[in-house]
């Protein structure tokens, strides 16, 4: 399963995906047949995968597309350039949280806005989802750009941060 849109292949990884993606070694690049290029993985998503999303996408009771990442690959080049994941299932009220990062060499390219997109129809798709959220630090205005031309709108902020909802 995969997303597409103009210039996008959007693919959630699964649990063997998610630990190579974890490997310097390109081994994830060589199990899905892209071209390598060197990334880096923050200690805090790091420790996010082992947390949260390794045993997330291996419960078998959960749905491990809201659980996962899905990295974000240029069909043109065959590379990755960027990753997004939601932050759990829809809560009570149908609100999923979407987080997203463009790797440095693919910022300024329009990826994510349009990774945003195509990972937003598809949720509004999904049951049960009604809302999707987003946080941006206060300085980030490249994200901030990305939510506004996908026309989430602000609905909080904080010393440190902005809160942002779409509806389906």
């Amino acid at each position: 399963m995969h997303l597409e849109s103009a210039r996008l292949r959007l693919i959630p990884l699964n649990y063997d995906q998610l630990l190579a993606y974890l490997q310097p070694d390109f081994q994830l690049e060589t199990a899905l047949g892209l071209e390598k290029i060197p990334r880096t993985i923050s200690p805090r998503l790091n420790k996010a995968i082992h947390q949260t999303l390794l045993p997330a996408v291996a419960d078998p009771s959960k749905n491990y597309l809201f659980c996962t990442i899905w990295t974000i690959v240029d069909k043109a080049q065959n590379q990755m350039v960027a990753d997004l994941c939601f932050k759990g299932a829809p809560n009570e009220h149908g609100e999923i949280e979407l987080g997203y990062g463009t790797y440095d060499a693919f910022r300024g390219q329009g990826y994510m806005t349009e990774a945003v997109q195509a990972i937003a129809a598809w949720a509004f798709a999904q049951p049960g989802v009604t809302a999707i959220l987003a946080e941006t630090n206060l300085d980030n205005i490249a994200s901030q750009r990305i939510l506004e031309k996908n026309k989430f709108t602000q609905t909080k902020t904080t010393e440190e941060s902005i809160w942002w909802k779409l509806l389906a």
